[in-house]
């Protein structure tokens, strides 16, 4: 918003996000929308433009702008949207912290106890599949009150996946996994609760079956006591429109 302030509007400027993240989450992509108006008689900014001069003044910050589009004066990156793809990374093969990559910290978790039980996880997702109460699944906010608990999860996958540089680490034995969510929109903390009890079943805590159960309860305070999963893991991959 700032940055877009440096473009002199002649009206202030409000950025509108499709969604927010928890402190602590990344985002590989993201999108906004802002109306910029400018003096009388100054031609509209293009796209390129648009890019270029953001991201000059983004220089000191952790954020790139990637892409821009004109939309209709309609659009709105919120509501607009069809659905969002998060990405959870997950790092087996660790007996403690101490041993996640250093170019990992922070970006990836690494469950105790080493190696997780996949397939025991990819039965137990396919019971996240579908429409769904998931009041087990969320946390309690503000917004509980006023929001459906129903959710429609699109896509629930569990797939290997390789890590920063990991090919010159390989013969430690170090194993990333993705898990892949999307949805039109997720519940406060929903994706990191459905990737704890999915982690609890590949630690042989839960089983598959218990992940049925839990959604059946539609009570957020049946959810395994330290069981969700911490935010470092977990990244906003796209949205759609």
């Amino acid at each position: 918003q700032k940055a877009a302030q440096n473009l002199k509007p002649i009206v202030p400027i409000k950025f509108h996000i499709s969604s927010r993240t928890d402190t602590g989450v990344h985002a590989l992509c993201n999108s906004a929308h802002l109306d910029i108006q400018r003096a009388p008689g100054k031609p509209a900014f293009n796209e390129k433009q648009l890019i270029y001069s953001l991201n000059y003044h983004l220089k000191p910050e952790p954020i790139r702008i990637l892409n821009a589009y004109r939309v209709t004066s309609s659009f709105h990156a919120r509501f607009s949207a069809l659905s969002r793809t998060y990405i959870y990374r997950l790092l087996m093969g660790c007996s403690h912290y101490s041993e996640i990559p250093v170019f990992e910290k922070d970006l990836c978790w690494a469950p105790a106890g080493g190696y997780l039980n996949v397939p025991a996880m990819q039965d137990a997702a396919q019971f996240l599949l579908g429409t769904h109460d998931f009041s087990t699944f969320r946390s309690l906010n503000s917004e509980t009150p006023f929001q459906s608990p129903v959710r429609t999860i699109l896509q629930a996958d569990i797939r290997p996946s390789s890590g920063f540089l990991s090919q010159h680490y390989h013969h430690r034995g170090l194993e990333f996994w993705e898990l892949k969510f999307r949805s039109r929109s997720f519940l406060y903390r929903q994706v990191r609760r459905m990737v704890g009890a999915l982690v609890a079943v590949g630690q042989g805590k839960l089983t598959p079956h218990h992940i049925k159960e839990l959604l059946e309860i539609k009570d957020s305070r049946a959810f395994p006591s330290n069981a969700m999963a911490p935010p470092s893991g977990l990244f906003l991959k796209s949205v759609e429109y």
